[in-house]
């Protein structure tokens, strides 16, 4: 089999898995990667298939080249620039930092692989190669890029879940809650609320009654529970009393999910449900509420287009931490890999 034969055999057998993946459940990650894998597979598979006519191997391995620096150099400067943004308007913390230190290390990386490379060649001195420097340079490769796909590949299916049209007819619209400011519902939380009110308009102009849950308990620099600031907000916005059920205990997204789901079936209203959230943190929602055995899936409010990269990096951060052991196990071959070239090398 050629190797145009063997790439395009790869695309479908990835796009047969992402389509068979998300009939069973859009909640997994996994789809993410079956898809960031199949576009990665046709686009290596569209190039292989370029006659040389058309465009030469070297020009074209060039021009790749200088893309990806261009396109890296690019990336590095914007999450700086929104990093400064962020401080400026969000105030100083570790998630509002991310941005910014995401852009120093994409400027940085290539750089110190470069200066590795070069000592491990001996470039300057003409020595022979560092075994340590090229295990460590070699880590540093495999290591960054299994973490870059991965971040590819989780921001990818994220917007493609956030875009998905979730057919169903929920007897609960569970509002997930983020701070309070001043003990007011904050714009971010507004438009949740608000995305929440739309559709739940939309069920009663069908004849359907769910049950609003606002989820949110009281955070240590709050003067109230989250959920009952949201609950004012929503019926002050014309929501029926009798729909409307606070949860004011939860701290974490999972006990959003798990507390409001005891709400709704003890208002005997049993049944699927639509989480709402912002649309960069619907995907992690839907994965901790396919996690918990939860009927629901999740849809997202729209965010100020600002605070949107600095928020996916966070949602990522949380991803690979619950899923630590899953990425150290995934990690551990490029470790063993690294020392036995290191241990081989350096033998006479």
């Amino acid at each position: 089999m050629t190797a145009v034969g063997i790439g395009l055999a790869c695309t479908l057998a990835f796009l047969a898995l992402y389509l068979v993946c998300r009939w069973s459940d859009p909640r997994m990650l996994r789809n993410g990667v079956f898809l960031t894998a199949a576009i990665l597979f046709a686009g290596a598979t569209a190039v292989i298939a370029l006659p040389e006519s058309v465009v030469s191997s070297y020009i074209l391995t060039l021009g790749a080249a200088l893309l990806a620096l261009i396109g890296g150099i690019a990336l590095g400067v914007a999450l700086i620039v929104n990093g400064l943004q962020m401080l400026h308007r969000e105030g100083r913390s570790l998630g509002n930092l991310l941005s910014l230190i995401a852009g120093v290390v994409v400027l940085a990386l290539p750089a110190l692989i470069v200066v590795l490379f070069s000592w491990a060649e001996g470039f300057h001195r003409g020595d022979p190669l560092d075994p340590a420097v090229m295990a460590l340079l070699a880590l540093l490769i495999l290591v960054a890029s299994y973490f870059g796909l991965s971040f590819v590949a989780f921001a990818l299916y994220a917007v493609v879940y956030s875009r998905m049209r979730h057919r169903l007819a929920p007897q609960a619209i569970v509002v997930l809650g983020c701070g309070l400011i001043g003990g007011q519902v904050s714009p971010l939380l507004r438009s949740r609320l608000d995305r929440a009110l739309a559709l739940y308009e939309a069920e009663r102009a069908a004849g359907r009654r769910p049950l609003l849950v606002p989820s949110g308990g009281k955070g240590d620099d709050e003067t109230r529970a989250e959920g009952a600031a949201m609950a004012e907000y929503l019926l002050s916005q014309g929501a029926d009393p009798a729909d409307v059920a606070a949860e004011t205990a939860s701290r974490t997204t999972e006990e959003n999910l798990r507390f409001s789901r005891v709400v709704h079936e003890e208002a005997g209203r049993d049944g699927q449900m639509i989480v709402v959230t912002s649309n960069y943190h619907v995907l992690r929602a839907a994965v901790i509420a396919r996690r918990l055995g939860l009927p629901a899936q999740v849809i997202g409010a729209r965010t100020a287009n600002y605070y949107v990269p600095s928020a996916f990096l966070r949602e990522y951060v949380a991803i690979v931490v619950e899923h630590r052991w899953l990425n150290l196990l995934v990690c551990t071959p490029f470790v063993a890999f690294c020392a036995f070239v290191a241990i081989t090398r350096s033998q006479p």
